[in-house]
């Protein structure tokens, strides 16, 4: 499995605003048969609707998801934690036109952070647009230049591509060479490419003889 990572923000919670209703004078008693309405029930807020939507992710219900996001960002547009969700539910269901759009989201909403830049990289790599995924990852990089997401994300794109050299640099930026060699390994192996697949999770092996992920790699690609 290639190592793509991403990391999911703290959630952010909300207080609530302070009443301008005038204080009665003394207790008020509801005449006989009248409905009680007790006042300190809890109304719906942006993280009732963010766990919900959580909750139908987590059942892969997709646009139930999405209905649950959307109701916790009308009450909150700049809310991270479902921001992040739903760029990562729009890719999951491949709407990357909406996947795009809501990672710019994000990274308004968290002043111009690297991950949302990572995370909209990949969203136009995904959509087959690699000038617009560069641009995005080398933004990201320049805000945060350890940042995995973006430096990962972008040496696997430079990897397909065949910028190898380039890859490598930026996948050892913030991996051990063993993993950088192991994930372009992965690359060759998804591209069909076993003798330049193997060559690498070899790399990968004398980097660290206890990679297990690249022994078994090297393994299956011999057992073939």
């Amino acid at each position: 499995m290639l190592k793509r990572t991403s990391i999911l923000l703290a959630a952010v919670v909300l207080t609530g605003c302070a009443s301008e209703s005038p204080t009665p004078s003394g207790p008020v008693v509801p005449p006989p048969g009248a409905k009680v309405v007790d006042e300190k029930e809890p109304s719906i807020n942006v993280q009732t609707r963010y766990a919900a939507g959580q909750l139908a992710e987590s059942s892969e219900k997709w646009e139930n998801a999405i209905a649950q996001y959307k109701e916790a960002l009308k009450l909150n547009p700049s809310h991270e934690p479902t921001l992040y969700r739903l760029g990562v539910v729009y890719a999951q269901i491949k709407d990357y036109d909406n996947a795009i759009e809501t990672w710019k989201s994000y990274i308004t909403a968290t002043h111009d952070s690297a991950n949302g830049y990572g995370n909209l990289g990949f969203c136009y790599e995904l959509k087959g647009d690699p000038e617009q995924a560069e641009a995005a990852y080398k933004k990201g990089i320049t805000r945060e230049a350890k940042n995995e997401v973006c430096q990962v994300n972008y040496g696997l794109m430079l990897a397909r591509l065949g910028r190898t050299n380039e890859a490598l640099v930026h996948f050892q930026t913030v991996l051990t060479p063993a993993a950088a060699h192991y994930n372009l390994g992965s690359v060759y192996e998804q591209q069909k490419k076993p003798a330049q697949a193997k060559l690498e999770y070899t790399r990968a092996l004398e980097c660290d003889p206890t990679f297990f992920d690249a022994q078994a790699r090297l393994a299956s690609i011999d057992g073939n």
